[in-house]
Order: C-alpha cells, then structure tokens, then sequence
C-alpha cells in the first residue's frame, strides 16, 4: 500500500542545521563499539575497511536520495492526473476514445514544467513508501521482514548496553591483582566485595528487568520525542564524544598509553563490518532529515562532507582509544567507569558522566523504536493477511512481540559489540546497500525517469554501481557467514 507522501515536513531548515542532524543521527551507539572493532581487526586493516565502508555507505546513500527524487516526481504526476480527470468529470468532457491530450491545460504545463513533472524534494517520502512503489508483494515482505529484524537488533543493543553501563557503575568488586583491568572481570565474578550471592552477570539480568518494567510500557502507547528532549540528547552526546577524545589524547600524551593493537587480524574483520554498516546507517531516516532543507543545490557535497567528516571522527576516535588501553571495552564509555584502577580519567564526575552516557541517550530512543517497530509489525500483518487486524491484536500483542524477543536476547547475553556486529552485518547490509541499490534500479525504469537527467539525479547514475552495490553486498555477507561457521567450529 503506498499510501500519499507525507507533506507536513515540519519546520524547514538551512543546509547547516541539516548537516548537524546527518552528523547526530549517525553518530551513536556504533560510535562506541567501532574502538574495540578496530583493535580487533587490527589498526591498518581497519583503517582501509572503514574508508571503503564510508565510500560504499555514501554511494548507496546517493542512491536514496535519487529515489526521494524521483518518487516525488511520481507523487506529483498522479496528483495532477487525478485532479484533470476530477476537473473532465465536472464539466462533462470526458473522452471516451481518449484521443483528447492528458494535461492540455495550460495551467497543469506550468504545474509540470516545461519537461514534465519537477523532481523537486519537496514531500516527505519514507523508505516504506518508496518500496510500495517499486516492489512487487513479495520484494515488499522481503523488505518489511528486513526492517524488523533491523528494528529488532536495535533493541537488542540498546536492552543490552544500558543494563551493562548500569551495573559496571553500580558493581564495585575488583580483582587483587592491581595490574589488572576491570575487563578481565568475568560474568561470574561477585558484583561487590563480600556478597558472593550476586554476581555480575545476576546484577546486569536485575537491571535488563528493571528497564523493561519502566521503559517497555511506553511500547503499548504513542510517543514521540520532544524537541527539547532532543536538543538534551544531542547535546549530551556532542559532550561525551568531545571528551571521550580529549581524554584519550591527554592520556597518550602523558605517557601513559599501554595499548599495541596489531597491524592487521582477518579474524576481526566480521565483527569490524557488522559495526561498521551500523555506525555509517542514516538510510531510512533519510526522508525526514533532508526533505525539510530549505536550499538543495549541492546536496550530495553537502552529504560528502559530513560522511568525510564522520570518517575523520570515527578514526580519531578509533586511535586514541587503542592506543590508549590495552583492551577496550565493547562500549567505548565502559573503559572511563568509576571504581577501575585503569580508568582513563581520574576525574569522578567525568567517570559516571560517560559511563552512564549510554544509559541517558539511549533509555529516551528506546521507546521510539519499538513504536517504529509495532507499527512496522501491524503493516506487514496488515499486507500478509490483507485485511485489517482486530484492536486486540494490534494493541496488545504486536507491542508484546516487539518487545518481548529484544529483552530475551539481552537477558541471554551482554556482548554488545556482537549485537552491534550481527545486526550491521545482515539485516543492517540489507537496508543499507541492498535496499537502495534496488530501489534506485526500479526507479530509473519508471517511464518519467528513462532517459532524463534530473534534479538530484545520483552522480553513480550508470548500472555498473547498482550491481557493483549488489556484488560487494553478497561477498561481504557471504564472507561474515564463513568467518561466524568457522569461528563456531
């Protein structure tokens, strides 16, 4: 069902504006799991992953942008259509041997343009819309089914990495041995000292329950993040980035750097692409970023730039913190917690600041994806049994299934970086590489994109990018597979 596009945009916005929010809504969780990914693969060999990485996630990003483009063309089309067969019906001119011209009025030519309908990006065409466009039934339940296992390792991180980040504050226990790191800590060692009872692992299940009973209600209801609760969040997140770094370099710079990560490792590079494609996805919030921009000339440089900017971070980031620890932690912020000896900062409230970053940022994104992720169940139950469903179904239990399989995979285990690593790897390479190369090769079949050069029209226009798009998809999923048999054996 492809429904009409969205047209209330909201507040319209410079390209500046536009530039933050690309940057603030890439950069998040996968931002603090890309340290330990790194040190794993080792610092060359990840060094040309992620700029390879970057690049692809930029192409494919271009690809979204033509779609946007033209579906906003089509949308505009078929407006105009319609309201010249409303207008023939009113004055009793309808041509039944439709030899009468389609848009012979003067008004609509000046509507269309004098080359046809504008590719203008003007209405908000989301993901889901665009597919319903462009797939048949079936490349539709392959794309929904996509979405949800996205939506549902997304949860899955988050029910993990904030129980984690709670009870690495919370749990005080060390080991004697004072050259030891915190990490060598394990799941069955006490949480603190003289209270054998409770372990670590104990500990982060209390929490993983605690967070479902305060957050998972808000699944069951409409909520939507306030523009203040937003302004707080990014914040929050520009803060403990900036310091993260400036932290790490202090560190280096004193001397005190005890890390040596290797050159390169193949056995990282699974892990490395899975955080990767996660850390580099804006795909399919794409609609809601750019279509409010005021002024879209030089778009895609626009979007070059913050990718290069990104790239940059990313690494900066990357190397301060291998090089600063011998081991980091699968979330970046663990290795600044209270109560560690190692801890990269000495100062108190820079450590429960960082160390509960996570826990702040994303307890407030947590329910807007599982709202995404209801109602992403009730439309592909919606198109799978073609009929509406009754109130109790999708009131109770599509909010249940939503949450009930993230928090069970988070109570099974807390490794993060894993979490991050099988969803970028699958579900997350589908929605950014093999969605929009897709989407983009049915657009250009549609009759008003054959052979024209449009606004916003991808500079990787020729076919030789959409199937070397595909190809890079297969090989670099196909390759994460053996390396996970491999590993598994």
């Amino acid at each position: 069902m492809a429904g009409d596009p969205s047209t209330d945009n909201g507040d319209q916005y410079s390209k500046l504006v536009g530039f933050v929010y690309v940057f603030n809504l890439i950069v998040g969780t996968g931002a603090l799991t890309m340290p330990a990914a790194v040190q794993e693969a080792g610092w060359l060999l990840s060094s040309i992953v992620v700029v390879v990485l970057a690049f692809m996630s930029y192409l494919t990003l271009t690809f979204m942008t033509e779609t946007m483009a033209i579906s906003n063309a089509k949308f505009r089309f078929q407006k105009l259509v319609m309201r010249q067969s409303q207008e023939s019906l009113t004055n009793h001119s309808v041509n039944l041997n439709e030899r009468q011209p389609l848009l012979e009025d003067s008004g609509k030519e000046k509507e269309l343009g004098p080359g046809g309908p504008s590719f203008e990006i003007s209405n908000r065409i989301e993901m889901g819309v665009m597919a319903s466009l462009y797939y048949n039934k079936v490349g539709l339940a392959c794309f929904n089914l996509c979405m949800i296992i996205y939506l549902y390792g997304d949860l899955a991180i988050y029910a993990a990495a904030v129980p984690k980040s709670m009870r690495d504050v919370v749990c005080t226990y060390m080991k004697n041995d004072s050259h030891l790191h915190n990490s060598t800590l394990h799941d069955d060692d006490p949480c603190w000292p003289g209270v054998d009872s409770v372990n670590r692992m104990n500990a982060y299940r209390i929490f993983v329950a605690v967070f479902a009973l305060l957050i998972g209600p808000f699944a069951f209801f409409n909520v939507q993040k306030t523009k203040y609760l937003q302004l707080m969040t990014s914040l929050a997140r520009w803060i403990s980035f900036i310091l993260m770094v400036i932290l790490g370099a202090i560190w280096l710079s004193s001397g005190k750097g005890t890390g040596h990560p290797p050159v390169a490792k193949l056995s990282g590079m699974p892990n490395l692409f899975g955080v990767c494609v996660y850390s580099f996805m804006c795909h399919h919030s794409l609609p809601s970023l750019i279509t409010p921009i005021r002024n879209k000339s030089k778009l895609f440089t626009m979007l070059a730039g913050n990718y290069l900017l990104i790239l940059v971070f990313y690494m900066i980031l990357a190397f301060t913190a291998i090089f600063a620890v011998s081991k980091v932690d699968d979330l970046y912020t663990l290795n600044f917690r209270p109560h560690d000896e190692e801890s990269l900062t000495s100062i108190v409230p820079f450590q429960y600041f960082l160390a509960l970053f996570p826990v702040f940022t994303l307890s407030t994104n947590f329910p807007i994806i599982t709202i995404t992720l209801r109602n992403n169940f009730i439309a592909f139950f919606t198109m799978l049994l073609s009929r509406e469903l009754p109130r109790s179904f999708r009131k109770i239990f599509c909010p249940l299934l939503s949450l009930l399989p993230p928090f069970a995979v988070a109570l099974a285990t807390n490794k993060v970086g894993f979490l991050v690593g099988i969803t970028g790897s699958y579900a997350g390479a589908g929605i950014q590489y093999a969605i929009p190369a897709t989407l983009v090769y049915f657009a250009r079949k549609d009759i008003l994109a054959i052979g024209r050069d449009y606004k916003h029209q991808s500079p990787f226009h020729h076919t030789f990018w959409v199937i070397l798009t595909l190809t890079w998809t297969f090989v670099c999923i196909s390759f994460v597979t053996v390396n996970h048999i491999l590993d598994a054996n």
